[in-house]
């Protein structure tokens, strides 16, 4: 009994931590938001929490670490521990035959992840400017996502129905190009597109580009 109890606390003191984590980082994305990334304070972001500023700065490190935490959060749209790439809607594009069909379930993924976490992306991006802390961060988001595109552009490759002579690196550039933030924000946000004619035009931009 007294080994089930000790299970029990602890899963329960992990769930309890994972919760003040989750909070911290919402509060965070409400007040980056709002604010600014540089207006934005550690002790700000504690007190919209309930938590005290020192256990932000332990759990996160810094202010700059916490905007990753929160891009991280606003992609995935929670906060389990499992990447994106082992997600259900992943999962069906690489089971999909069909590669107009893999690229037309990918970019309705995009447009819903980039809806989410667009105006986090460009705070980070544009914070960078003013805030040094930001461009490792930055730089790390245009590295995971080169990562991820090299691997879409590898299995779109592999399907042998891509058009002749496009080659792997091609398909990453044009993958590379039309999942850019910076598309959704022309679109989307700059001239009012709606999230269906975003993620119909990038689709048929994509297999336009790379299919026969």
């Amino acid at each position: 009994m007294a080994e089930v109890k000790r299970n029990y606390d602890a899963s329960g003191r992990r769930e309890q931590a994972r919760a003040r984590r989750r909070a911290v980082v919402l509060a965070a994305q409400e007040l980056f938001e709002r604010d600014g990334f540089r207006a934005t304070t550690i002790a700000a972001v504690a007190r919209a929490a309930g938590v005290s500023a020192e256990s932000v700065y332990k759990g996160f490190g810094t202010k700059a670490a916490l905007a990753k935490d929160v891009f991280d959060l606003v992609l995935a749209g929670d906060d389990d521990p499992v990447p994106i790439a082992e997600r259900p809607e992943a999962r069906a594009v690489q089971a999909e035959a069909d590669v107009r069909r893999k690229i037309a379930l990918y970019v309705d993924g995009l447009a819903r992840r980039q809806q989410r976490s667009a105006k986090v992306q460009i705070l980070i991006r544009d914070g960078r400017h003013v805030d040094e802390t930001l461009e490792d961060i930055w730089q790390k988001l245009l590295d995971e996502r080169l990562t991820g595109m090299t691997m879409l552009a590898r299995h779109l490759h592999e399907s042998g129905q891509l058009r002749d002579g496009v080659d792997v690196d091609e398909v990453r550039d044009v993958l590379w190009t039309c999942t850019a933030v910076e598309l959704y924000e022309l679109l989307v946000l700059g001239r009012g597109w709606s999230l269906d004619r975003y993620a119909a035009w990038t689709a048929r931009a994509i297999t336009s580009a790379i299919c026969p």
